[in-house]
């Protein structure tokens, strides 16, 4: 079975789980929020479409930019409507073992059950959605989910594959705003890093984070190390690795939409992202070390010639420093003449 078609079958057996936990939690009585942050005093329900663009193309992101085994892509997002006092991850606080087991593998059977565990315990969740993978780094998916005053919140968490354990992600975006439901939210994202496994590149071999690390913002000099996939030290910012949209839309009869699946008009580049392609990172062309001066050729009692070389680690792009010259010569003496 090709990786495509696994996925869509592990898609399938994960929204029916969703749609059962969320029947299930139907029935459950919310309890009171909060009362030091804004009360969302709506009187209606609302429904939201979510818009995800990823953003993560050859031209804005030249570094390492992975081109198979496997190509740039995203996992299935997994999305949760809740009260503010329930948080699926959070920036500078430690990944559970849900979200670690995502960002690492995309693998979400635990983390549902830490979200269906809080909902039962503090009664602070009250929907879980996703929408299936996108298959390319520039790709789209859409769905649909329902908000409640007392469960105003939206988070979610999408992996960025390959990588050790990075993803992006919204944590509590409260979509009320006072006595209504805002018509639409855009909003930015940049990668995290889960800090359960200490691999600087895309396509690292698993390294376990021992002891685990607080979740961080990969910047553009964050981690400083030159072997980071997404070290640019001639950019201040790095440029947003996808996009995600909220629109509210008119309420249906239906109260559960199932995401819709992929397919060859929706993964096509939208006008936004034919605009994205014009963000052309520069890359700075990276080489190796001088090796040892080689031997000295040349007659006995002439002068000779000797040459070092160097070699290309990364080539440059989009109008970064070209390479260096990868060979020298010097004059030199033979030796051990006779």
């Amino acid at each position: 079975m090709n990786t495509h078609a696994t996925m869509n079958v592990v898609f399938e057996a994960f929204t029916h789980l969703l749609v059962v936990l969320w029947t299930l939690g139907g029935g459950v009585q919310p309890m009171p929020v909060p009362t030091d942050v804004p009360m969302c005093t709506a009187s209606e329900p609302a429904h939201y479409k979510l818009t995800f663009n990823g953003k993560w193309s050859r031209s804005a992101f030249p570094k390492q930019y992975p081109v198979y085994r496997p190509p740039a892509q995203w996992s299935n997002i997994v999305g949760v409507t809740h009260s503010s006092d329930y948080h699926m991850w959070q920036h500078n606080g430690f990944a559970s073992n849900g979200v670690k087991e995502f960002s690492e593998k995309g693998e979400a059977w635990t983390l549902i059950k830490e979200v269906e565990a809080a909902g039962e315990r503090i009664q602070s969740v009250y929907g879980v959605f996703s929408a299936p993978a996108v298959v390319g780094g520039t790709g789209q998916m859409n769905t649909e989910f329902e908000v409640f005053a007392r469960h105003s919140y939206l988070s979610f968490i999408v992996r960025i594959v390959p990588s050790p354990d990075w993803f992006v992600g919204v944590d509590s975006v409260d979509l009320c705003d006072g006595d209504h439901w805002k018509e639409n939210v855009s909003l930015e994202l940049f990668p995290y890093d889960a800090g359960t496994d200490s691999g600087f590149t895309f396509s690292s071999p698993n390294f376990e984070t021992i002891p685990q690390d607080k979740i961080t913002q990969i910047t553009s000099s964050f981690p400083s190390h030159p072997a980071n996939s997404f070290f640019y030290p001639r950019l201040k910012h790095l440029p947003p690795i996808a996009k995600v949209t909220l629109t509210k839309v008119k309420k249906t009869n239906q109260i559960i939409s199932l995401p819709e699946e992929p397919t060859q008009s929706n993964q096509l580049p939208t006008g936004n992202e034919i605009e994205d392609k014009l963000i052309n990172t520069p890359l700075d062309c990276e080489v190796s070390v001088w090796s040892p001066w080689g031997l000295c050729k040349g007659k006995c009692g002439d002068s000779g010639v000797q040459h070092r070389t160097r070699y290309v680690l990364m080539h440059g792009a989009n109008s970064g420093k070209a390479c260096p010259q990868l060979e020298e010569e010097r004059k030199c003496f033979p030796d051990n003449c006779l």
